[in-house]
């Protein structure tokens, strides 16, 4: 059968939203008390974060940030040689618990919804892991259930938020036509969330889009969902739940499943150098945390060119979609005043010819005006005009 064409193709059941032309992005790991949420941030981290048998162990939200693997800054540092590296990196929060009721006050609850609304992202952390010695807070492991939990908190939060919004604006909207406008959209984002859908699994007008990513409603932000996995199903690569998670997910939000084991994951960390390579070998197993990390950098919607020479090898990280001159603001915001040119060069070109002249010499090393945007893995030196105001050092 011929591939379809992708005009046929049907829309992604999610869309993107959040805080445009920002880089201070963060994930926050969100789930049940006592599902590996910061077991599997220690690990991340290679922090200690207190993981006790408490529903409320995390109370303040714990941040940190995690270099994200490339194999293209290592290249280009061992090319380079140069005095400084800065990788790129992934800003992870790990929030405490959520429990059934939490948009009502219960447990904790709205401390730990106001800590999942200063994210721009989420780790869905799911237990399917049994063990007796680590209380579920529901009683018996059912994933598919505490997914729901998950999931009817956050729209019901949203809902509460929209509503208060509503209420403020109705009087005026009675009058005045862009209140009007507004209140309309609100209403279309209400009808949404009663009906128990997430704000980021729809379709929404340009300016339906503007309004949302100024109210930043938790069920709009982006997802990766983590199925925590005891370590003996982890190395197998079964459990009973993951067919049925994968159901769940497929049919609601469509978005990333990536099966984890949390105390795997601490076991390898655990081991000195020389055996962890071993230990892999005999179970036949890989570590998933670059891949988990890699996946939230792009749930964020985030990817980074690279300022390469003798001095330094630096990653610029960046949303998806950013045109030339706001990235040179990304280095210094006098640099986007007096954008001339971006003289860009791809990583695969550069490793294959293995110089800058080669490259120039080979035709492939283009100068770009200020619609260009940028590519992931861009290699970029910025030409601009001094007497646009330079007003100080690079940052």
């Amino acid at each position: 059968m011929p591939p379809k064409n992708k005009k046929d193709a049907p829309p992604p059941k999610t869309i993107v939203l959040g805080r445009p032309n920002s880089t201070g992005l963060s994930i926050g790991i969100v789930g049940l008390p006592n599902v590996g949420k910061s077991t599997f941030f220690n690990v991340l981290t290679k922090s200690s974060v207190p993981a006790e048998n408490f529903p409320f162990c995390t109370i303040d939200p714990s941040e940190a940030r995690i270099n994200v693997p490339d194999d293209r800054f290592h290249w280009l540092c061992e090319h380079y040689k140069p005095a400084s590296k800065v990788p790129p990196f992934l800003s992870i929060t790990d929030i405490a618990g959520l429990v059934k009721g939490a948009s009502d006050g219960e447990g904790l609850g709205n401390a730990f919804l106001s800590h999942i609304k200063g994210v721009d992202a989420i780790f869905h952390m799911i237990r399917v892991f049994p063990d007796a010695d680590i209380t579920h807070v529901e009683g018996e492991i059912d994933p598919v259930r505490d997914l729901e939990i998950i999931h009817s908190e956050l729209i019901k939060k949203d809902l509460e938020f929209v509503t208060s919004a509503m209420s403020k604006i109705e009087r005026i909207a009675r009058t005045d036509k862009l209140k009007k406008l507004e209140y309309d959209m609100f209403t279309k984002i209400q009808e949404h969330l009663t009906e128990g859908k997430q704000i980021r699994c729809a379709q929404w007008n340009t300016k339906e889009v503007e309004l949302l990513n100024t109210l930043q409603l938790l069920t709009a932000k982006s997802a990766v969902y983590l199925v925590n996995m005891c370590p003996e199903d982890y190395i197998r690569k079964k459990n009973k739940w993951l067919p049925k998670l994968k159901a769940w997910i497929d049919d609601h939000t469509g978005e990333a499943l990536i099966p984890v084991s949390a105390s795997f994951e601490q076991e390898v960390f655990d081991m000195p150098e020389d055996e962890k390579e071993k230990f892999l070998t005999e179970k036949q197993a890989v570590s998933v945390i670059d891949k988990v990390v890699v996946a939230g950098y792009k749930a964020l919607g985030l990817c980074h060119f690279f300022t390469a020479g003798a001095d330094e090898v630096k990653c610029w990280t960046l949303q998806v979609g950013t045109k030339a001159p706001q990235a040179a603001g990304r280095i210094h915001t006098d640099f986007e005043k007096g954008f001339i040119c971006a003289e860009v060069m791809k990583f695969s070109d550069l490793k294959e010819l293995k110089s800058e002249n080669d490259v120039k010499a080979a035709g492939k090393y283009k100068q770009n005006g200020k619609d260009y945007v940028v590519l992931d893995g861009d290699i970029i030196y910025f030409k601009f005009n001094a007497g646009a105001g330079l007003t100080g050092k690079k940052k």
